[in-house]
C-alpha cells in the first residue's frame, strides 16, 4: 500500500469510530507506532482536524466528515459475496438493512463495475438448508437494544414449549449451533440467559436503561457455550 492510500485509510477508519488507538492503526495497516505518528502528524499538516486524548486515542473533531467514499472493484466484489451470507444467515431485519446499504455503495460505482458487478451476482449462489431460514425481524432490534443498553421484553417458547414472559438485558449476540442466540440477564431468573432467537414468540425494546450496572464480558460467556461450532 502507498503512503497516499495508507493516509486516505487511516483518515477512513478514523471516521468509523468515536477513538481510534496508534496500535490499531499499526496494526491494520501493518506499521510501526513510529510511523502511525508521522501519518496522524501529515494528516493534520494538510488541515484534518485531528485531535488526540489520553487512555482512548486518536479522533476526528466533531463536525468534520469525509467526501463519499469511493470503492475500487474488489472491495465492490468483497460487498456482494457477504450479500449471499446476509440473506443466508441474518433475518428479514438485516436482509432488509443490508439491501439498503448495498444500493447505496453500488451508487458510487462507476457505470463499468456496475455492470462487472451485476454479472458476477449471476455466478454467486449460497445454498443453505430450509431449517436455517430465518423468517422472524428480531436481530435488528436486538442491535439496537445492546447498544442503546436497553431493556428487552420478550415472550419465549422453552424446548418443553412452554411460553413465558420474560424482561431482560441483552449483552450480545451469538451464532452458534446453526443458530442466533440473544445472550441477556433474565430479570425473572436473576442470571445470564441464552434465548434462541427460533423460539421467540414476540419482542419489544421498552426503551428504558439497564438496571443492573455492570455485565460480564459476552467473550466469558461464550467460553461456558455447550458447543464450539
Amino acid at each position: 500500500m502507498n503512503r497516499i492510500d495508507r493516509l486516505f485509510g487511516i483518515l477512513t477508519l478514523l471516521q468509523s469510530a468515536k477513538y481510534i488507538t496508534a496500535e490499531k492503526i499499526a496494526q491494520r495497516f501493518d506499521m510501526s507506532i513510529r510511523t502511525v505518528y508521522r501519518d496522524v502528524k501529515a494528516l493534520g499538516e494538510q488541515g484534518i482536524p485531528i485531535s488526540f486524548e489520553h487512555n482512548k486515542g486518536y479522533f476526528l473533531v466533531q463536525g468534520y466528515f469525509l467526501p463519499p467514499v469511493s470503492f475500487n472493484t474488489d472491495e465492490a466484489n468483497a460487498l456482494l459475496l457477504v450479500e449471499s451470507l446476509v440473506n443466508g444467515f441474518a433475518d428479514h431485519s438485516i436482509r432488509s438493512h443490508y439491501s439498503t446499504a448495498l444500493t447505496k455503495v453500488k451508487a458510487v460505482l462507476k457505470t463499468a463495475q456496475k455492470e462487472k458487478l451485476e454479472s458476477l451476482n449471476q455466478h454467486i449462489k449460497l445454498q443453505i438448508p430450509e431449517r436455517l431460514t430465518f423468517n422472524y425481524t428480531y436481530l435488528s432490534l436486538i442491535q439496537h437494544a445492546i447498544s442503546e443498553k436497553n431493556l428487552i421484553e420478550l415472550e419465549y417458547k422453552n424446548v418443553q414449549e412452554v411460553a413465558s414472559k420474560r424482561c431482560v438485558e441483552p449483552i450480545g449476540l451469538i451464532f452458534y449451533a446453526f443458530s442466533w442466540h440473544m445472550i441477556a440477564w433474565c430479570h425473572f431468573r436473576n442470571q445470564y440467559r441464552d434465548f434462541n432467537l427460533t423460539r421467540i414468540l414476540c419482542l419489544k425494546n421498552l426503551e428504558t436503561p439497564f438496571s443492573k450496572k455492570d455485565h460480564m464480558p459476552l467473550s466469558d460467556y461464550m467460553s461456558m457455550l455447550p458447543v464450539n461450532f
